[in-house]
């Protein structure tokens, strides 16, 4: 079992994290996912029609990781959290992009709820996963890039097995390596606030509508939480 655990040390900087660890066993990827083409539909719809729009930086959500992203020397308007750079691609585009099925549910969710998502195929992961502080001697191979290979800079936020780091900038970036695709079964789906206090209510929902969009692909779903207070949970 792969466990995800948060750094005493991010735990004391970032003190009212929250995290939501959304587990699929038995995913089916290559089936259709008709909740999923729902959701994402209703999202552009929505933006077409003018009665809603992503959360932008001006968002106290969004300004959180802005904030969290300076703290740790990276340029949030030059490498961004991830929400906020699928919100500004879906303002700019119209239209999410159609990556699996599995992938298309997290973007929908993430962007609705305005809050970072990402996943893990856990099938590739190596031993348990820790949020931490980079040394900055890890390895990374960003998303799409399998022949690049970065070195994250000290003092930066990664998720991290024992083989590399599986995203920079705390959620900027995912690893190629445990990318997912419609072959992956065993998935580790992350949802993230900086502010469990005021967004506690944001990710229990975004939690659940993420389970109900995988449910019915899985032969089983559980959500787990991840705080200071709560620093370890399992895969």
């Amino acid at each position: 079992m792969t466990a995800f655990r948060i750094s005493p040390a991010v735990a004391d900087a970032f003190p009212d994290t929250l995290i939501a660890l959304v587990i699929a066993t038995g995913l089916r990827g290559h089936e259709a996912w008709p909740g999923t083409t729902a959701a994402l539909e209703d999202l552009e719809r929505q933006l077409a029609d003018g009665t809603w729009q992503p959360a932008d930086e001006s968002d106290p959500r969004i300004e959180a990781w802005h904030t969290a992203y300076r703290s740790f020397g990276t340029n949030p308007r030059r490498i961004r959290p991830s929400v906020d750079a699928l919100g500004r691609r879906l303002t700019k585009k119209g239209s999410l992009p159609r990556i699996n099925p599995a992938v298309d549910s997290y973007n929908s969710v993430s962007v609705r709820h305005g809050l970072p998502a990402g996943a893990f195929d856990l099938g590739h992961v190596a031993g348990d996963v820790d949020i931490r502080y980079a040394d900055g001697g890890e390895e990374f191979t960003p998303l799409g890039e399998p022949d690049t290979v970065e070195n994250p800079k000290p003092g930066e936020i990664v998720y991290a097995d024992t083989d590399g780091v599986l995203t920079r900038h705390w959620n900027h970036r995912d690893a190629h390596r445990t990318r997912v695709t419609e072959d992956s079964t065993h998935v580790a789906f992350v949802l993230e606030t900086l502010d469990g206090t005021r967004d506690g209510e944001f990710l229990k929902a975004a939690a659940e509508e993420l389970r109900g969009l995988l449910a019915p692909h899985a032969e089983q779903t559980a959500v787990h939480s991840l705080s200071p207070a709560h620093p370890r949970a399992g895969a």
